[in-house]
């Protein structure tokens, strides 16, 4: 039987997929919410197979999880998580932004340049800046020209989709680390890998900082 698609040309699996991949970065879906398949089909206004079908995927990516007693939820990091998660990212980020100051081309630096511009434009909506924020950290990973250390870097994007955006709660983040991306592009820029690998590591404490700050004053609420 063939499988049910949209206008698109994708099937309703990949369309509650996206819905629900798209309510858990935006926080629709929150850390710790319970997952009902009932639930969901009703919302969507999809059939309950496809909805099974993307809540199999989002398990795959680590998005959602089974708790004993409380069936799937979505996934959370808790401080002790969110303190290993940026001990990673700092020994492979200072990395990538070392190696792309040796290895961009021009080219992948005015990409760079371009994306700073569209930073300051949406410095006022979190969920924007947070995906234009995910796009320039990869386009610094590309830049390295390191295939190992893309993949590797690839799969911390799901725990950094759990976290939300950095300055949701603390809106004066979003300056301090539009300025910090600025000092990055410029190391990277005139080749100077120990700027930029210093840059990325100063960018990554403040980044760090907002999310421990945020965890903390929802626990205080």
């Amino acid at each position: 039987m063939p499988t049910h698609t949209d206008s698109n040309g994708k099937s309703m699996g990949q369309v509650a997929y996206g819905k629900l991949h798209e309510a858990i970065e935006t926080g629709v879906l929150k850390p710790g919410d319970r997952i009902s398949v009932n639930g969901l089909a009703d919302t969507l206004q999809i059939s309950r197979t496809p909805v099974r079908e993307a809540i199999a995927w989002l398990e795959t990516d680590g998005l959602i999880v089974h708790e004993p007693y409380r069936g799937r939820v979505v996934a959370q990091l808790d401080q002790q998580m969110v303190i290993e998660l940026y001990a990673i990212r700092l020994v492979l980020e200072t990395s990538a932004a070392a190696l792309a100051a040796q290895n961009a081309s021009e080219a992948e630096v005015d990409v760079l340049r371009e994306m700073l511009v569209l930073e300051r434009e949406v410095l006022g909506d979190p969920m924007r800046r947070e995906r234009l924020n995910r796009r320039f950290h990869d386009a610094i990973y590309r830049s390295a020209h390191n295939r190992y250390l893309l993949t590797t870097l690839r799969a911390l994007q799901t725990p950094m989709i759990l976290l939300g955006p950095a300055t949701a709660s603390e809106p004066a983040r979003a300056d301090s680390a539009s300025a910090e991306h600025q000092r990055l592009v410029d190391a990277i820029a005139r080749r100077d890998a120990e700027g930029a690998r210093e840059a990325m590591r100063v960018h990554l404490a403040g980044g760090q900082r907002a999310r421990i700050n945020a965890m903390l004053s929802r626990e205080r609420d």
